[in-house]
């Protein structure tokens, strides 16, 4: 049981859903489908197609639910796949002559989708296009206009602004059908979807000199947000936020480190860690030298007790050097010995098939 303590304030974050959809076309890319198409829900996929299995396929065991509400969506979405996977084909060539290209590595990618605030209700559409790894339109949704990131796609936005039936399809599939999907999808995923971990909290030091490092451990999503507080006040100076990493048994961990070399022993009290986890509650640590977890501390200690280990191993070697030249005459050379070759190395549905 950790003794630092912890104060969990009553404050509920709002959640955020997003129903995601990647297609991705390539040309000369060795070992790798010409077309990939893959759905994800809150960041977790769904669905996967491909150009050599050419199949729709449920990569959640809860997505297999979805025929209850619709028994030919395997085959459906399939059959718009396919047709994706031919025009995004013709698509990337199209875009080769527009960009003056031959031979090559060239990628051609969409990503359309919808999200919505279970709190506030508030939702949102978006549907962006990619070549090469640069913008190249997206559709401003509101307006009911496309966008060109691009001068080559100038030809795309006057062709596809002219054709006003599509947009307003495109307009009712993001602000409606995508919604209706998102929320079925949630609804089916819930038990995994929406779980919820809170973590280990600890405060951790090197050195009396080091920052301390607030660290959790154990938190589940990985939508978590770590900051160092004054008061009411985030800290942005003196503060390195750490990457969210996964855990071995699927959780995540985090840290978040404060410089305290120039913090009065005073104010320490003054100072305190945040951990937010999206939808649940804050979990905050004050920062207290008695609760930092180091092992500096005992770093006397330990230097004595392998003194006394070395002081004895070196009579013992020096007792039978002296005994064995005694017996045998013999004179004897240490001999150290190196393997340099010895190391440690740590070692990405939609029936838009229109021409650009």
């Amino acid at each position: 049981m950790n003794n630092y303590k912890v104060v969990i304030f009553d404050i509920f974050l709002s959640v955020t859903h997003t129903l995601k959809y990647f297609n991705t076309a390539s040309s000369g890319v060795p070992n790798f489908p010409e077309f990939v198409a893959v759905g994800m829900v809150d960041d977790v996929q769904t669905v996967h197609y491909d150009s050599n299995t050419r199949r729709l396929q449920p990569k959640q065991e809860w997505m297999k639910e979805v025929t209850a509400d619709d028994p030919q969506y395997w085959n459906i979405s399939t059959q718009n796949a396919f047709g994706d996977q031919q025009s995004y084909k013709v698509n990337i060539e199209i875009l080769k002559q527009r960009f003056n290209q031959t031979g090559g590595v060239h990628i051609y990618q969409r990503m359309y989708g919808c999200q919505r605030d279970d709190k506030t209700g508030e939702k949102n559409g978006f549907d962006k296009f990619g070549y090469d790894g640069a913008d190249f339109i997206s559709l401003k949704l509101k307006e009911g206009i496309w966008d060109a990131a691009k001068r080559e796609a100038e030809i795309t936005k006057h062709k596809w602004d002219q054709d006003e039936a599509e947009i307003e399809r495109l307009k009712f599939y993001l602000n409606q059908i995508c919604i209706q999907w998102l929320q079925k999808f949630v609804n089916y995923g819930k038990s995994s979807l929406m779980r919820t971990e809170l973590p280990s909290v600890s405060l951790l030091q090197k050195t009396p000199s080091s920052p301390v490092s607030c660290h959790a451990t154990g938190f589940y999503p990985d939508r978590a947000v770590m900051s160092w507080w004054k008061g009411e006040e985030e800290l942005h100076e003196d503060v390195d936020h750490g990457e969210i990493l996964l855990n071995p048994d699927g959780t995540f961990q985090a840290s978040v480190d404060l410089k305290v070399s120039s913090v009065p022993p005073e104010d320490w009290s003054s100072y305190k860690c945040v951990f937010q986890l999206s939808g649940v509650k804050e979990i905050t640590t004050t920062l207290d030298k008695t609760q930092i977890r180091t092992n500096w501390g005992n770093n006397t200690a330990v230097i004595a007790a392998v003194a006394v280990v070395l002081a004895l191993v070196l009579v013992l070697v020096g007792v039978g050097l002296l005994l064995s030249t005694k017996n045998k005459g013999e004179r004897w050379r240490w001999k150290q010995s190196f393997n340099p070759s010895l190391c440690f190395c740590f070692s990405l549905n939609d029936k838009r098939r229109r021409k650009r």
